[in-house]
């Protein structure tokens, strides 16, 4: 069977890009379906403020009767530019079905893409940037996705493997089951408040926009000297918290001051991907009844931001989020918790993590190839 890429222009182009995954995952049980009008949104130009920094093109593999079979996007982010000297084009969104010839298909453009663009290098999956989802899921298939973590088929890894990417990184994420709080950071916990070296508050949803005003300027500070760091414009972390706001919950998410300076904060989310599998990507006519209605049986949460700014580090700002966000779980008599994504190789966090009894139950990696000029 012969098949051909074509590249996204029209809402219909676009409708069965984003439908594709339907497809592709119909006998995954572990799959989670994303909220249709949520990806339409996020990748519409006009109301997506990464696009305001960043070129993307979307491409589909389709078949001799032009039905969809495969997908990608490219990505040129000039913030991600002008930190790293390399020219690097990304690559994301990445589905195909089980056949490697359309996998090497995609792939071969997106060669193709960054040669015409001058870039020395290919990495990926990055769904568009570190901000968002991104890498490939290599350990960790039989449990479901949690929230803003993506998920793939076992054979992704073959095809990107076979093709010449190599590994550039691997995230972690870390399993926590709750039963009682760990003795360490009990112990942590005395002393931190026997020291009273900083102060600790909750979200404020009255003022929401100041709050978000905040956060921001903490996330670039603290995240700044991570790998693969983007700066998030003030507009793209305000869009990312709108789309949040009807699942955060303000006591989960706390803010660090010293002296009334913002010095951290961390975020713990419930996993929604547990009602949103009973959705099927719509939330319309009756999603949100069942959404509201179903919430509140949540029984894990995820923590994907935890982050203090550099200057205040040595403060233990961090382990009294990790105790006072354990604590207020047990609690809540949630089960079990996720911290991820974690640099593997950030010993500074990936210790602390298993000192608190966690366990790495999900790996995605990030891949590479270089480009011949």
């Amino acid at each position: 069977m012969s098949f051909e890429l074509i590249k996204v222009e029209t809402g219909r182009d676009l409708e069965r890009f984003v439908r594709l995954p339907w497809k592709i995952y119909k006998d995954q049980p572990y799959w989670v379906p994303p909220l249709i009008r949520e990806r339409k949104q996020f990748l519409d130009p006009d109301i997506n403020p990464f696009f305001e920094h960043a070129h993307v093109d979307l491409f589909l593999a389709v078949d001799a009767g032009q039905s969809p079979v495969g997908r990608i996007a490219l990505i040129h982010d000039r913030s991600y530019q002008d930190l790293h000297p390399e020219p690097v084009g990304m690559f994301g969104l990445f589905e195909s079905v089980e056949d490697p010839i359309i996998s090497y298909l995609l792939f071969d453009k997106a060669y193709q893409w960054c040669q015409e663009r001058g870039f020395a290098r290919l990495m990926g999956p990055m769904n568009l940037s570190t901000n968002h989802e991104c890498g490939l899921l290599i350990e960790g298939f039989d449990s479901p996705t949690m929230f803003g973590i993506p998920y793939n088929p076992e054979y992704y890894r073959t095809y990107f493997e076979a093709w010449g990417l190599q590994k550039a990184q691997d995230l972690v994420a870390f399993r926590m089951d709750l039963v009682k709080i760990p003795d360490y950071l009990e112990r942590v916990a005395v002393k931190l408040k026997q020291r009273n070296r900083f102060t600790v508050r909750c979200l404020d949803l009255g003022r929401f926009e100041k709050e978000i005003s905040l956060l921001w300027d903490i996330y670039n500070s603290a995240w700044s000297l991570n790998w693969g760091f983007v700066p998030m414009t003030q507009k793209e972390f305000e869009f990312s918290a709108r789309e949040m706001k009807s699942i955060v919950q303000p006591e989960f998410c706390l803010i660090a001051e010293v002296k009334g300076e913002p010095a951290g904060f961390s975020l713990a989310l419930p996993d929604v991907n547990q009602v949103f599998k009973q959705l099927d990507g719509r939330l319309f006519p009756f999603g949100w009844a069942r959404f509201l209605w179903q919430k509140n049986k949540i029984d894990a949460y995820r923590v994907p931001m935890l982050g203090v700014k550099k200057k205040y580090r040595r403060l233990g700002i961090d382990a009294w989020f990790y105790y006072e966000t354990y604590r207020m779980l047990v609690e809540k008599k949630i089960k079990w918790l996720e911290m991820s994504w974690l640099l593997a190789d950030n010993k500074s966090i990936v210790d602390p993590m298993h000192r608190m009894g966690g366990q790495i139950y999900k790996r995605h990696r990030i891949y590479e190839r270089s480009i011949a000029s």
